[in-house]
């Protein structure tokens, strides 16, 4: 069975390493084209066109998915199957090209956090459990028939960090099963529930970073832990952005406005909630490196 695997980040060469292992035949790879970056905007290449480069699989990188020569070149592997694992929406010609479909790995337990940041959302949402599901694209996003998923735990001072690398791995495994069920025409397709009152996980977006010190503590303690270590919660000091990677709840009456902060200089920083404090642990000031916080006291008068 021919396979095209399309995909971008880390996350996915995890899927594209594990299928390679389990000797599936990987025909070529799609991935997003090589952007410049850093101080002297030198070209990066993708993390699964590295990983592609390195195994001799052929690579694909185009700029717009119905671009005619690029879909006479996807046409030309004559894919029987199409895996896609952390990248773009693709287009009708695209996903409806190979004879078996295309399959997605998404990282939430389907029907629940559809959308661009599933690993995110679980955890702002204080979830204790999410996972991995793998289906078939169709036209709404999200929406396909579910074949296999699987789910994992999530610790209560589990960062999205954290969970995109457990579901890296538990998706690699499940996508391998998946492909091996598809292989031998041993699978059942499940319908996707299109309740009203599922919980979606859209785009991320600077505003939705920035800390309100006038919710609970634990609401303001699940956004840092959801958007660590990016995009990452922030809020401001000293009219300066403070990036919080971690930090921890202190169940104390605040005796301060929301937003108010105390510390002694030394050791500790805490900002005031509606119903305690948050304990800073771990943070980025503007201009400055990422570092712990007696660190940053040493540096800064407040």
């Amino acid at each position: 069975m021919k396979i095209v695997f399309m995909g971008t980040p880390d996350f996915a060469v995890a899927s594209l390493d594990a299928l390679v292992r389990a000797n599936f035949n990987v025909v070529a790879v799609v991935t997003a084209p090589d952007k410049p970056a850093g101080r002297g905007q030198k070209l990066n290449e993708s993390a699964v066109k590295k990983y592609a480069v390195e195994k001799n699989i052929p690579v694909l990188q185009p700029e717009k998915l119905k671009n005619p020569e690029f879909i006479k070149v996807l046409k030309s592997f004559n894919a029987d199957l199409q895996v896609v694992v952390a990248f773009r929406m693709l287009p009708e010609m695209v996903w409806d090209m190979p004879p078996k479909g295309t399959i997605n790995l998404h990282g939430s337990l389907l029907p629940q956090y559809r959308g661009a940041a599933p690993i995110n959302h679980a955890i702002i949402n204080g979830e204790k459990e999410s996972g991995v599901t793998t289906f078939f694209l169709k036209h709404e996003i999200d929406t396909g028939d579910i074949i296999l998923s699987d789910k994992v735990d999530i610790a209560d001072d589990e960062t999205a960090g954290d969970l995109h690398d457990k579901l890296m791995v538990t998706g690699a495994n499940l996508l391998v099963k998946t492909v091996e069920a598809i292989s031998n025409g041993n699978f059942t397709e499940q319908p996707q529930s299109q309740s009203d009152d599922l919980k979606h996980a859209p785009k991320i977006f600077k505003d939705d970073c920035k800390i309100n010190w006038n919710n609970s503590s634990k609401t303001i303690y699940n956004l840092i832990r959801g958007l660590s270590p990016y995009p990452t919660a922030f809020t401001l000091l000293n009219n300066k952005t403070l990036k919080i990677f971690k930090a921890e709840i202190e169940n104390k009456e605040p005796g301060i406005v929301a937003g108010g902060f105390l510390t002694d200089g030394k050791t500790y920083l805490k900002f005031a909630t509606k119903d305690g404090f948050i304990k800073l642990l771990d943070i980025q000031y503007e201009g400055k490196k990422r570092m712990l916080i007696a660190d940053f006291l040493r540096g800064i008068r407040l």
